[in-house]
Order: C-alpha cells, then structure tokens, then sequence
C-alpha cells in the first residue's frame, strides 16, 4: 500500500514520540530519579527499535524506509512501556531492538492469517507488548525500582519472569474474548464488513461520498451530487 503522506506521517510519529515521554517518564508522579530513568529508557529503547527494523528491512532485500523507521518506533515506544520504570538504558537497548526486529517480522503475520489490519496492531502493538512484558522478567532492577523485583539476568530468577507471563496470557485471553463479543454484536446489528466493491472504490468513497484529494472540478461535482 502507498504511504498516503510520508511528512504526515514522520509528524505524527515525532508527536507520538515526544508525548510518550508524559506517558511513561510521568507515570512516576514526580519529577525524580525514577523518571528520568524512565524516559530515558523510552528514549533509547525507541531508537534501538528503529534500528532494528531497519536491520530486518535490510535483510529482506528492501530500503530502509521513513515509514519503516516510524514503524520501528512505534514498536520500540509500545515494548518498553511497560519496562520503563524498571530497566535501565542498556537492558532498554535490548528490548528496543528485540521489539523493532521481532515486529518487523511480526507484521507478515497478517497475510499468512488471513485477517485486517491495516496498522499493524496485531504486529506491532501485541507482539511489541508481549515482548516488552516478558523481558522485563530478564532485565528488571531494583536499582532502577526498589518497589520492583530483580530479573533471571540480575539475580531474580525465574519468579519475576512467571508472573509476566501469566499476566501476558491473562491479556491476551481479557482483549480477544472481549473483542470478539464487541465485534460480533456490531456484526449482528450492523454488518461488520464491507462489500470487495466498497473496500476497492475505497472506503471515504463509498461510505462517506467524500474524498481526501479532488483533483479537478469534475472530480468534485460528481462527489457532491453523490453526497446530496
């Protein structure tokens, strides 16, 4: 699919970026040693997981892309979320990079499955946060976080670890579960899907008698006598 506006889209990700330092760094509730630690960890971590995207992008034989480097972030701000507060910079690097090379894979999930997403959620947020909540049973600290616990990489063993993972399966069971109750009544009501037709005209088109662009007069008087 053509990226639709590259600058947009690069603005977007800056935003996202700059405002995920509040989400993170502010969960703290105090301008402290802890959130420093934590933004400073969503920092490195996003740029590790851009880096790694662009490794895997590589590998594949493609360029490394803007949208490919805004993916990547994305995947590196979602997998050290729950991190932040209880990693420090280098175990942030790893996690970053595991997120961006592990969601860049992830992301061909969707044509093998056979399901929409047209974001990449399944790709990059499921699989980003499933990463960065079980690596935090390698790599927390609780020199970052003395109300945290040690990881299996600093002496925690494996009990920080088990608890990730059931918290990760208590997830995933809590979203599809609920999902799919939420999707099949508006499928009963509504229609959950549109006609091949309507997804190929294009959904403002077709749902909306609207387009982003018209490119001349013509263009534009067919789209408001289809509206009205």
């Amino acid at each position: 699919m053509v990226a639709h506006n590259i600058p947009f889209t690069m603005l977007g990700a800056g935003m996202l970026w700059f405002g995920w330092f509040g989400f993170n760094a502010g969960s703290a509730l105090a301008a402290n040693g802890l959130a420093a630690a934590a933004f400073l960890a969503t920092n490195t971590a996003t740029g590790a997981a851009m880096l790694g995207w662009g490794i895997v992008d590589k590998l594949k034989g493609r360029k490394v892309t803007s949208i490919g480097a805004a993916s990547g972030a994305v995947a590196g701000l979602v997998a050290i979320t729950p991190a932040a507060g209880f990693v420090g910079p280098v175990a942030a690097i790893a996690i970053g990079l595991a997120a961006g090379i592990g969601c860049a894979y992830a992301i061909d999930i969707k044509w093998k499955a056979g399901f929409d997403d047209a974001l990449d959620v399944v790709g990059v947020h499921a699989v980003g946060g499933i990463i960065g909540a079980l690596l935090i049973g390698f790599f927390a600290q609780t020199l970052v976080n003395p109300a945290g616990a040690n990881g299996l990489f600093f002496g925690g063993g494996w009990a920080l670890l088990g608890k990730q993972a059931i918290a990760v399966g208590t997830a995933i069971v809590f979203s599809f579960t609920g999902s799919w109750i939420l999707l099949k009544g508006i499928d009963l009501v509504m229609g959950l899907r549109v006609t091949s037709e309507e997804e190929h005209k294009g959904l403002d088109h077709s749902q909306h008698k609207e387009a982003g662009y018209a490119f001349d007069h013509a263009h534009a008087a067919t789209l408001t006598e289809e509206a009205v």
